[in-house]
């Protein structure tokens, strides 16, 4: 029954005190921000810890979301400034282990995900780490969360202009670091 509601009807029916409806919109979305922390900080443990902080705040702010955005957008709002602040504090970027294996007590991995699948997504995240904060949040929200331009732009406060220019900007840089490790 959850899994048909829309958003505003959760989120009404949470704001009204329904501990499943919250529970709802929670499952609906853990994994979207889970992957968008990992792909953003880099670490199966950090990535864990700024989910649990995006929700804590999106369940004290609940009440202040406004429907001018969809709830999506501003969820990966605070999840964007959520995982900013979490490098931020941490001021270096600690990469995946080398095996690049989430944890077995992960509840986000995919047992079935293929070997090569897992791979290209290791890959991935290790050459996202390259790139500057405001150049990798723009490729996480463009490919992997799919918001329009307009959107990115809204949720970064930067013109769609802007967020274009950032995102071919970090293609351009993580083609050169995939030719890089092909060379060598």
């Amino acid at each position: 029954m959850l899994g048909t509601q829309s958003d505003a009807r959760l989120i009404s029916r949470a704001l009204a005190g329904s501990s499943g409806a919250w529970t709802g919109l929670v499952r609906r979305y853990e994994r979207r921000i889970y992957n968008y922390a990992l792909r953003m900080v880099g670490h199966p443990d950090d990535a864990l810890d700024v989910v649990q902080e995006v929700f804590m705040a999106v369940h004290r702010n609940l009440a202040t979301f406004r429907g001018e955005s969809t709830f999506a957008s501003w969820l990966f709002r605070i999840a964007n400034y959520r995982s900013t602040d979490f490098l931020r504090r941490r001021r270096t970027f600690a990469p995946l282990d080398e095996t690049g294996e989430l944890p077995d007590q992960a509840p986000y991995s995919d047992p079935a995900a293929s070997a090569g699948a897992l791979n290209v997504n290791q890959r991935l995240t290790l050459a996202m780490q390259t790139l500057p904060a405001e150049q990798r949040v723009v490729v996480e929200l463009k490919f992997f969360q799919h918001f329009t331009f307009e959107e990115i732009g809204g949720q970064l406060g930067i013109s769609p202009n802007t967020a274009k220019t950032r995102l071919y900007t970090a293609l351009r840089k993580l083609r050169t670091v995939e030719e890089l490790k092909d060379a060598l």
